[in-house]
């Protein structure tokens, strides 16, 4: 009990010494980063003991997710009424599925050389887990009808993100449509949404400003609940699955910011930055999404309306890493453990059946368990044997929000530049850490 009282007093020191460095006005992705740091430390030394420092990071979970729902609603609303015409919807939502899907693929396939060039699975016995319990695979009726918000209040209280985009969508047409026949009915509802929209991008910086004590607290917390007596018996899992990530940030994300988007990669990401960060630590695209639009509005210079829309839509569908290149890697190393061999066919089938499966689990929680369960079933490989990397999950999760949450961020600067809603010169000449000087402003 001694040790606990020593990391907690430890941790408030911490915390003490970030906001220090904000008075200071260290640059807001540094004092995130430290923040990092300092959890994995505290976490570390003081192992279980540190599990005391939770709650700073679950209140800083509570807090973002609290703004999930109200600030991707009124975001999209907002811009839908804001759009030229209703063409310009539909190119949008074309190139934004466009985009993520397409890189999804690419992330399979990246999946799936990593695993074969470790040669993952080789020399493994299966274990039998007899707490496991497959996940039940929705059927694609099931999907289709989760995706219409029956009930819209229950889908708010359950956080699903793909019912209140449909549902937002409607209510934007309707404005569209009554606007123009009953224009002075219409505009207080309008007003109201505009200056409710404010109001959550100002409650969203005033809680992403807390982004490096919330870390502290998650990062210590994961990190004295997971040792190396965890990691050791999978590391060449755990190997694959961060090379493979690592392979799609810089080759494929790094490759389309520079070659199509004609942006400096290393600048784009050091504008995403915080997104990645929340991502890494909290391990929920859902959770990061109010930081990955802010980010992408005031630091990448995206427009609102493309921002909002993308990273809504990227935080459910498509996900490289949960639905692409994660299922690929289990996949191999399951088949190596049974001694079950995948031919070419196999493996374009497995790219084929990620990407479908990546839109048919769209707002499905727990969506890296679903995908591989489906592509196992798919492959004919035992789903029994998803049991073996579920002791890494967490450690897995974390790289791989990370850069599911970065894929959403690159389709959505992709779809802004061909729509001319990326501010180029504001980009490239704006320096000014935007989240924390919009933080500390009062007016609105």
């Amino acid at each position: 009990m001694y040790l606990s009282y020593v990391s907690l007093i430890l941790a408030f020191i911490s915390l003490g010494f970030l906001f220090y460095l904000k008075r200071k006005k260290v640059n807001f992705g540094i004092r995130v980063f430290i923040g990092l740091i300092l959890g994995i430390t505290i976490g570390s030394i003081f192992k279980e003991k540190a599990q005391i420092i939770e709650p700073i990071g679950k209140i800083y979970i509570g807090l973002i997710k609290m703004v999930v729902i109200p600030l991707v609603m009124t975001a999209i609303i907002s811009s839908i009424t804001s759009l030229k015409s209703p063409d310009q919807l539909k190119s949008i939502a074309v190139k934004s599925f466009a985009w993520l899907l397409s890189t999804t693929a690419i992330a399979t396939a990246i999946g799936i050389l990593v695993a074969l060039s470790l040669n993952l699975g080789s020399g493994m016995k299966f274990t039998p887990d007899t707490s496991f319990k497959a996940r039940e695979i929705p059927t694609f009726s099931q999907v289709l009808s989760n995706m219409i918000p029956s009930n819209p209040v229950a889908s708010m209280a359950e956080g699903s993100i793909i019912p209140i985009v449909v549902f937002s969508l409607f209510i934007a047409v309707a404005i569209i449509i009554e606007r123009k026949k009953h224009p002075e009915e219409v505009e207080p509802a309008v007003n109201f949404i505009i200056s409710m929209e404010k109001i959550m991008f100002r409650i969203t910086k005033m809680v992403i400003s807390l982004t490096p004590y919330g870390v502290l607290g998650l990062i210590a917390a994961i990190s004295a609940k997971y040792g190396l007596k965890t990691t050791i018996p999978l590391a060449k899992v755990i190997a694959a699955v961060y090379i493979a990530c690592a392979i799609q940030l810089i080759v494929v994300h790094g490759g389309l910011v520079s070659f199509v988007a004609k942006v400096n990669p290393l600048r784009f990401f050091k504008k995403i930055y915080p997104a990645q960060v929340v991502a890494f630590t909290t391990q929920s695209s859902y959770g990061t999404l109010p930081v990955t639009i802010r980010s992408l509005v005031d630091r990448v210079k995206i427009s609102e309306k493309i921002a909002s829309f993308v990273a809504s839509l990227g935080s459910t569908v498509g996900m490289n890493a949960c639905g692409g290149l994660y299922p690929a890697i289990v996949a191999v190393f399951v088949a190596k453990v049974f001694n079950i061999e995948l031919t070419f066919s196999h493996y374009l089938f497995l790219i084929a059946m990620t990407t479908i499966s990546s839109i048919g689990v769209a707002g499905v929680p727990g969506t890296a368990s679903i995908v591989t369960t489906v592509v196992l079933a798919s492959l004919g490989l035992p789903i029994e044997g998803l049991a073996m990397v579920l002791g890494i999950d967490v450690i897995l999760d974390m790289v791989r929000t990370m850069t599911n949450v970065t894929g959403a961020s690159v389709a959505a600067l992709l779809v802004a530049t061909s729509e001319g809603e990326f501010d180029r010169e504001a980009f490239y000449r704006d320096d000014i850490d935007e989240i924390e000087l919009n933080t500390v402003t009062k007016t609105i």
